[in-house]
């Protein structure tokens, strides 16, 4: 078995696979199919500083090769993440990270002084895809003044391995990386879902309630592995790649385009034990081409 240990921040992790925010919940409704376990991390559903109800329905649309998503961030809130979800996950034997959202700086700067004080979970995500409702509804994270605003208040107060998501509703992703990697972020994930729409053609009609929605899926892989590949060469801290990783392959190509570890998304809908598949499948290729380390192949992209 070659050595699969890497590290993000702080964060000692027995492999590189991680399950993206959204599509894992909470970790817990996958164990009927999987040694959760073996997993190196899961990145739990978005959670907000206050309840929300998300968006009406319909919020989901399949799309060739892949999906579109507003569900509108729907949680119960940090408070109740504390006293209900936290004591049921924190014994998990993995690395649970809490993926942060809001629509204010303050909200962000709430919900993770809340999360530090949560002994076992050693980690937050944050989304900066959020609009921001003081500043006309416009992103933070499509500016690069916005995003290190964000990320420098809630490094103030958040103690732990702070990993930032990236919005690839941008014009140069490379200068949002390195906004929040000087507003003290220990590593960046990327990519987010790209905006995308679906309409139905005999109703004249959009097919989400919100108009559009977010993008995932094996079709966003090509625009996700440029951005990694770019994002990796830009800063100095790890980068976590996400975005159409459907098989053990796809993921070593985000690899070797410069990511430390990736997140796997949508997959999850399709085969719930596809985690283990990678984590396997890594192993694997390892082994066969006689790298006895997953860091041999970080960033090893011959250009």
């Amino acid at each position: 078995m070659a050595d699969l240990n890497v590290k993000i921040g702080e964060l000692q992790m027995k492999n590189p696979v991680m399950t993206a925010s959204g599509t894992f919940g909470y970790g817990e409704e996958f164990s009927d199919f999987i040694d959760i376990s073996r997993i190196g991390g899961i990145i739990v559903k978005g959670t907000t500083l206050h309840k929300r109800e998300g968006n009406p329905y319909p919020r989901m649309a399949e799309t060739p090769s892949g999906m579109l998503n507003a569900v509108g961030l729907q949680n119960k809130g940090v408070h109740y993440f504390v006293d209900c979800i936290y004591p049921r996950i924190k014994n998990i034997q993995t690395h649970i990270i809490v993926n942060v959202s809001g629509s204010a700086v303050e909200d962000y700067v709430e919900t993770a002084s809340i999360i530090n004080e949560l002994v076992n979970i050693p980690a937050i995500e944050l989304n900066i895809s959020c609009p921001n409702v003081k500043q006309g509804g416009m992103a933070f994270g499509i500016t690069s003044r916005g995003a290190e605003e964000v990320v420098k208040a809630v490094r103030q107060v958040y103690k732990k391995t702070l990993i930032v998501k990236l919005s690839p509703n941008v014009t140069d992703i490379t200068e949002i990386a390195r906004a929040v990697e000087a507003g003290g972020a220990d590593c960046v994930s990327l990519i987010n879902t790209l905006l995308g729409m679906a309409i139905d053609a005999e109703k004249r009609r959009p097919v989400l309630s919100t108009v559009t929605g977010g993008m995932s899926g094996a079709a966003v892989k090509p625009i996700a592995l440029r951005m990694v590949w770019q994002v990796a060469k830009a800063v100095k801290i790890p980068v976590i790649g996400l975005g159409g990783i459907m098989n053990a392959r796809d993921a070593i190509e985000f690899m070797l385009a410069g990511a430390t570890a990736i997140q796997i998304g949508t997959a999850n809908f399709i085969d719930p034990t596809i985690t283990l598949k990678v984590i396997d499948g890594i192993n694997d290729y390892l082994e066969r081409h006689g790298f006895k380390s997953v860091h041999e192949i970080i960033g090893a992209l011959e250009v």
